[in-house]
């Protein structure tokens, strides 16, 4: 009897292994049938940029002549790492730096990064084996033995039907996503903290120009109260004399206050509580960045790996298809294999005097079957959302060219728009220097030259604004062609 016995249990036990295998070599048949494919991106992009013409002109330049053009500069996408460094200007080098290592949003997003590359590893361990043990007393139904109960159990998901993929496709979407924000964080601290820099230039510069013209007005109201006196000219005169110096103040008041909020946000970018004393005061000596011609080398096509909004969208992709396909292998059956080792020991030994151990092994299953109907509808729902994410990765193309196509109108416009200032103050110049040597002969009065004076400062303040709206767009062209230092391969820099 217990030879056919140990057969016996000889043949269940060759007949489960037999199961086991043929359950492992089916599941993993099955593995693969519920992969989602990466869906097709639309990355076309024009081959050049329409509003560049061959070359982008720089800011405070004019048109590249035969003259200048051999020093015209080759701008390569290496170069959009260090492009504010062709002003020359070491203040501004400083800033940029003070930025990168002291700001705050940046150090917040480098936290959000170092979080994602710690939840990647959350995700790969998600179909790892799992191990857990456990201790406890028991007593029989009849309460006269008790027993100590030692087990170790073990689960491991094997992430069938594309379930494993799908989580490592989402949990990869959102490293990349945290990676294209930083980059993005980076891009933009780079640009605010120049922008902020020249309207802190432009407002000195202004402010210089209307300490003029103000004296220039006090001027003109001493000059019509006089000519009033001697009833050469009405009242109607020195009232408007009056008002346009009191414009000239309030222009003044204006620029002072624009001066100031750029002072203080550009404190805010450089994480210090109060702006430098030197953001707050007029200086004559201020000067507004002249870079060098260049000719832009970037093609749209470099967008793709530049602009971090892009990579966003491309990463939000990514995430969608990785949910889409854990809402697709929801609607299979979700194996595990289970093992467990059981330990018991008669502690009073009442009835018994012996130990036992039972080990467990096989195969648990969790079939979807009264909620299949959810679960098919949450597919549909998630399908859906991958394409809106297609769409918006479109999307941020098409805006990206747009963006760099808009600053490259602006460049070109603010150009044109220097040439006609520069025209217009030569008129002018020409126009005064007549009017004073009318003025030496006897034939006119300084009263006479107040008009030209006037008009030489406007078109003094023009420039200074043309020039300054020129370096903008310069800081917008590379902010939208997603200029920006890269960070170290190691040491304080490095990426996180």
């Amino acid at each position: 009897m217990g030879a056919r016995q140990a057969a016996f249990f000889s043949r269940v036990k060759i007949a489960s292994s037999f199961c086991i295998v043929t359950s492992l070599g089916l599941t993993a048949l099955l593995a693969g049938c519920a992969n989602v494919p990466a869906p097709e991106l639309d990355r076309s992009v024009p081959a050049a940029w329409i509003e560049q013409g061959g070359r982008a002109p720089a800011p405070g330049g004019d048109d590249v002549t035969p003259q200048n053009a051999q020093r015209a500069a080759q701008l390569t996408a290496a170069d959009l790492q260090t492009w504010w460094k062709r002003w020359k200007d070491p203040e501004l080098d400083a800033l940029v730096d003070r930025a990168l290592a002291q700001n705050l949003d940046l150090a917040q997003a480098m936290g959000r990064l170092r979080q994602q590359r710690r939840l990647m590893g959350v995700a790969e361990a998600s179909f790892q084996p799992e191990v857990s043990g456990g201790v406890r007393t028991l007593q029989d139904v009849a309460a006269v033995d008790s027993y100590f109960h030692a087990s170790i159990d073990v689960t491991w998901d094997l992430g069938l039907f594309g379930a494993r993929e799908a989580t490592r496709a989402a949990a990869r979407g959102e490293l990349l996503s945290a990676e294209a924000q930083w980059r993005g964080a980076r891009i933009n601290l780079v640009a605010d903290t120049v922008r902020r820099y020249l309207d802190i230039r432009i407002a000195q510069h202004q402010r210089v120009l209307l300490r003029e013209r103000i004296g220039l007005e006090q001027r003109a109201v001493r000059l019509s109260e006089v000519r009033l006196a001697q009833q050469i000219d009405g009242a109607d005169a020195v009232h408007q004399a009056r008002m346009q110096l009191q414009q000239s103040r309030g222009q003044l008041i204006d620029i002072t206050e624009q001066q100031r909020r750029a002072a203080h946000a550009l404190a805010v970018l450089l994480g210090q509580p109060s702006p430098d004393p030197a953001w707050l005061s007029e200086s004559a000596d201020a000067r507004l960045p002249d870079p060098q011609h260049f000719e832009l080398q970037v093609l749209p096509a470099d967008l793709l790996r530049t602009r971090p909004d892009i990579e966003t969208a491309e990463a939000a992709v990514q995430r969608a298809a990785g949910t889409l396909g854990l809402s697709r292998s929801a609607l299979y059956p979700r194996f595990q294999l289970t093992g467990s080792l059981l330990y018991s020991y008669n502690l009073t030994r009442n009835r018994r005097t012996t130990f036992d151990q039972m080990p467990l092994i096989g195969p648990a299953i969790d079939i979807p079957l009264f909620d299949w109907s959810r679960r098919r509808s949450q597919a549909d729902a998630d399908e859906a959302a991958l394409q809106v994410a297609v769409a918006a990765y479109r999307q941020s193309i098409l805006e990206g060219i747009a963006d760099v196509e808009g600053a490259l109108t602006g460049l070109n416009a603010q150009r044109e728009r220097m040439a006609a200032l520069r025209e217009a103050e030569a008129l002018i110049q020409a126009r005064d220097g007549q009017l004073a040597r009318r003025q030496q002969l006897g034939l006119s009065s300084d009263h006479a030259r107040l008009a030209e004076q006037r008009a030489r400062l406007s078109n003094l303040a023009d420039q200074n604004v043309a020039r300054g709206a020129q370096a903008l767009s310069y800081v917008a062209l590379f902010k939208a062609l997603g200029g920006a230092p890269l960070p170290a391969e190691s040491g304080e820099g490095a990426m996180p």
